[in-house]
């Protein structure tokens, strides 16, 4: 992924990520609820997502569609997450993350299932 998204821009995707096709109104309304932001600051990050081609704008009503899907999204911020914590490491970010919590007997089953799926 080319695009280079920050937190704030983030809270405007998964908005849309989460609401499929909305306006930009409703936009606004949902990151006032949930963080208290104005209108003014919800439209400005709304209009760089749109320049950095993350965000497609339709009229009537500034009907705002996500671009790019939130998997992409998720992988390009793991590998950056990977790369600059880990050293490139998948292997340590798991190990750290599995030392953080005990898990469950599913849970581990879990994690059995997706790394047999990896081979």
């Amino acid at each position: 992924m080319d695009i280079k998204l920050f937190d704030s821009e983030l809270k405007v995707m998964c908005v849309l990520w989460n609401e499929g096709d909305t306006t930009a109104k409703h936009i606004s309304d949902v990151l006032k609820e949930e963080i208290g932001w104005n209108m003014n600051t919800t439209y400005t990050l709304i209009k760089r997502c749109i320049k950095k081609g993350a965000i497609e704008r339709s009229e009537p009503n500034f009907v705002c569609h996500a671009l790019i899907p939130k998997e992409e999204v998720q992988e390009a911020e793991t590998n950056e997450l990977i790369n600059k914590i880990y050293d490139g490491s998948a292997d340590k970010l798991f190990a750290a993350l599995l030392s953080r919590k005990k898990l469950s007997a599913e849970e581990i089953e879990k994690l059995k299932k997706i790394v047999a799926d990896l081979e």
